[in-house]
């Protein structure tokens, strides 16, 4: 795909529906007690695989794409049946939470992935799951994974990583287990499972970084609504920011205060960010949001900060290249095993785009500058890298293209299309 630069941005849309709660909403519904309608579902490659998951599990779901919507028959914890294997795709979240979920069953599981997934790490599931009594099998580390039944035991465990993708599958595995498992987390990460499990009615209390959940459980179905994934927002945020005369609203965003540091960073940055119209729906915080373009200028990022919006680190580095000074973000080594080595591809594909950039073991510098040129950009078939690049390729001069956009399939499939009713050239 050609990008060419644009004059400005202009307009109102409606943030798609969250991918991590759409996951989660599913998973936890199939495992509840009666019926559960998910409204606003986001349909993308990730969720289809989890989707797909589920029902090969013996799970009663109804689609309606026309309404975004979802009835899933619930079976209770102990309803779900086996099957012969499960591919999941690219989706990172459908393999983890999944592992989680199904080392509490009576029956085998096999899960597999694409090529980019089975070269993801797996070893940080099955470390904490194991010690809980799960037998789990990979190889060397990584997918395919084999689960066979065990007796779970719950667990006190201080998560070393950074993960929600982890925590998450403690927390399933807890839900077959007779007692107390807590986990602290050293960094906050978003919270969107506790939020869920609260919601369908499990006994778990959770802090910033501290989640404590009481066993035995029965969750009770509850209808969800999706809120706008709020790291989908971003590209749109970014574009605002970085391009003269703009002024965009995002509509019905999911605000939940795990996901909005990347917020707080651009309003340092000199971002000028109103969240307005706040409103709580299922638990989750929604509201609306008006960005303005705004000089920015460059800051220091840590590993706290990277920790508590993972996702949107291409994005603001894309900012950071059109910010006035230097931004440091460091502490970033969870880039290195994303869809692809975030890291490296922020790196080159900034490089290519005369941008003053500085690749470190876990770490980026960037000097921003007013103009990048357009470039080949090289998007390792990972859908933030496309469209990070994408915003800058709008702003930068000349033409950008963009190799393998379609990969934006795997979480926001109307991307293009979203871009180009808030696009004044």
């Amino acid at each position: 795909m050609i990008v060419k630069p644009i004059k400005t941005i202009k307009g109102e849309i409606i943030a798609p529906p969250d991918k991590s709660i759409s996951h989660r909403a599913v998973i936890l519904s199939a495992i509840a007690s009666g019926k559960t309608t998910i409204s606003n579902f986001l349909f993308s490659d990730d969720t289809f695989r989890t989707l797909s998951a589920i029902r090969k599990l013996g799970v009663s779901i109804d689609i309606d794409e026309n309404s975004s919507g979802l009835l899933v028959e619930g079976k209770g914890l102990d309803g779900l049946t086996a099957t012969d294997e499960i591919n999941c795709g690219n989706s990172g979240t459908t393999m983890r939470l999944l592992t989680g979920l199904l080392c509490g069953q009576k029956f085998n599981s096999y899960l597999y992935g694409d090529e980019s997934l089975n070269k993801r790490p797996m070893k940080r599931i099955q470390e904490p799951l194991s010690y809980m009594g799960a037998k789990i099998k990979l190889e060397k580390g990584h997918a395919p994974i084999i689960i066979e039944p065990s007796k779970l035991n719950p667990i006190k465990y201080t998560m070393n990583i950074a993960s929600a993708q982890v925590k998450s599958s403690i927390l399933l595995a807890s839900l077959y287990t007779s007692g107390v498992t807590e986990i602290e987390e050293l960094l906050p990460t978003r919270n969107h499972t506790e939020v869920m499990l609260k919601h369908f009615n499990c006994n778990i209390e959770y802090e910033d970084n501290f989640v404590r959940i009481i066993n035995p459980n029965k969750l009770i179905a509850k209808d969800i609504f999706v809120p706008g994934d709020i790291s989908s927002a971003t590209y749109f945020i970014a574009l605002a920011l970085i391009t003269e005369n703009s002024n965009l609203i995002i509509r019905d965003v999911g605000v939940n205060k795990s996901r909005t540091h990347i917020l707080r960073l651009w309003q340092k940055m000199g971002g000028d960010i109103r969240i307005f119209n706040e409103r709580i729906l299922n638990s989750e915080d929604i509201a609306d949001i008006e960005v303005k373009s705004s000089d920015l200028t460059g800051i220091v990022i840590d590993k706290k900060d990277v920790s508590q919006c993972i996702d949107e680190i291409p994005i603001l580095a894309v900012t950071a290249a059109y910010a006035k000074g230097e931004t440091l973000i460091s502490g970033a080594e969870e880039l290195k095993v994303k869809e692809s080595d975030r890291l490296h591809y922020i790196y080159m594909n900034l490089k290519n785009m005369k941008s003053d950039v500085k690749l470190g073991d876990n770490s980026i510098y960037i000097n921003g500058k007013e103009n990048l040129v357009g470039s080949h950009i090289d998007t390792a078939n990972d859908h933030r890298i496309a469209m990070a690049f994408t915003v800058a390729g709008l702003k930068a001069s000349g033409e950008t293209n963009i190799s393998n956009h379609e990969c934006v399939r795997i979480s926001y499939p109307d991307f293009y299309k979203d871009l180009y009713k808030i696009i004044k050239h």
